[in-house]
């Protein structure tokens, strides 16, 4: 009996460690899905509550860094009438992996602001403070033409 009752808290156990670490993957996915969403459409406010204080993005090839205030001022620059080059933002081959508090979402973003679109790979890094993910780091990476093929 003691066997049977062990045995089945700890398959309790399991089983519920595997469902927070599913809703956690999930929760990762629709945020950066978000952020995404909220590039394109200028979401000041989405991007305020999602990044941390000491936000880092680091662009193609450290060309170019930049951190949350420079991220919201250039979504409230568009919002507020500046025009906005990007048409569209898709991203898709996503990959999860969470350790501790901390995850990472990695995939490809395909950026189209004309003539053609730009292919990045992206590697975000988010942060669980106080039950909730704040962006950390974004580094993206633009993949040359000729390695899409």
């Amino acid at each position: 009996m003691k066997k049977t009752f062990a045995t089945s808290f700890i398959i309790c156990l399991l089983t519920m460690t595997l469902v927070a670490q599913s809703q956690d993957h999930q929760k990762l996915l629709e945020l950066d899905m978000g952020w995404e969403k909220a590039l394109l459409e200028s979401n000041v406010e989405f991007l305020e509550n999602l990044l941390a204080g000491d936000f880092v993005w680091v662009h193609n090839h450290a060309s170019l860094i930049d951190g949350k205030e420079a991220v919201v001022s250039q979504a409230k620059r568009i919002r507020d009438g500046q025009p906005n080059n990007t048409k569209d933002r898709v991203s898709r081959d996503h990959a999860v992996v969470i350790f501790g508090n901390t995850g990472v979402v990695s995939g490809i973003t395909v950026v189209d602001r004309g003539p053609s679109p730009v292919t990045y790979h992206f590697m975000r890094t988010y942060a669980k403070v106080d039950g909730k993910y704040l962006l950390l780091a974004n580094h993206t990476m633009a993949i040359p033409d000729e390695e899409l093929k």
